[in-house]
């Protein structure tokens, strides 16, 4: 791809279901914090020319301290200011992209273990379309319920993924997708719930399953395994 290429990592979520006194970005895995080993990938990836990190501006000096400074990032341009949530703080960083970037990666800056594969697959598909994400098949049985908790509905699980990061737009379709939803006051879990809110189609990219977000203590222990043992992922 001759395009510019920009990644954009939000990382400045309150991580309340991992129980612990640190930040998740921040937790260490063998020695490094978490949010280091994901940038890493995008460092490393040689389709990616910039890199701006989403954090918590009462975290600026952390991240510059434990994340950033102790390695050689040098794709790294900035650290935004996250907003009250993970939707207001990619906000955030889109408009802090140059107006020569032509598309935006998104990643969590919780899942480290996305692959060179994985990245290229989500590019070459976005180029072709627009927007693209990487997700997998759903391995379980899924219950849709009501608020009693009583079971309305088991949709078929042949035409269920669970969606993940990377998710790839061209810059504009996606600064226009968060514009509407400002507009409209909507909000989505994920971005392309917003573009597919302007009615634009996204393109499902098989992902991987240890393309693992660490939410959880035991997520914390499957990442230990997963990185003790490249082949898995």
């Amino acid at each position: 791809m001759n395009s510019q290429v920009c990644t954009l990592i939000p990382a400045a979520g309150k991580g309340s279901r991992m129980a612990h006194a640190v930040k998740k970005p921040y937790l260490k895995l063998a020695k490094k914090p978490i949010l280091t080993h994901t940038l890493q990938r995008f460092e490393q990836n040689t389709a990616v020319d910039a890199i701006f990190v989403i954090v918590d501006e009462n975290d600026f000096n952390e991240c510059r301290k434990t994340v950033l400074e102790p390695y050689p990032f040098t794709k790294v341009q900035a650290l935004v200011a996250g907003g009250e949530t993970r939707q207001m703080s990619v906000y955030n960083g889109i408009r802090a992209l140059s107006a020569d970037v032509d598309f935006v990666i998104v990643h969590d800056g919780v899942r480290p273990f996305v692959t060179d594969e994985t990245i290229f697959a989500c590019l070459t598909a976005a180029d072709e379309c627009g927007a693209a994400v990487a997700a997998v098949p759903v391995k379980d049985t899924i219950k849709a319920a009501d608020e009693n908790c009583f079971i309305t509905e088991t949709p078929d699980r042949e035409r269920l993924w669970a969606v993940q990061t990377p998710q790839v737009f061209r810059k504009a379709l996606l600064e226009e997708a968060h514009q509407a939803a400002q507009e409209r006051h909507l909000t989505g879990t994920d971005d392309a719930a917003l573009v597919e809110q302007l009615g634009f189609p996204v393109k499902l990219v098989k992902g991987s399953y240890a393309n693992l977000k660490i939410t959880t203590p035991v997520d914390l222990r499957v990442a230990e395994v997963l990185l003790s043992d490249p082949t898995l992922w």
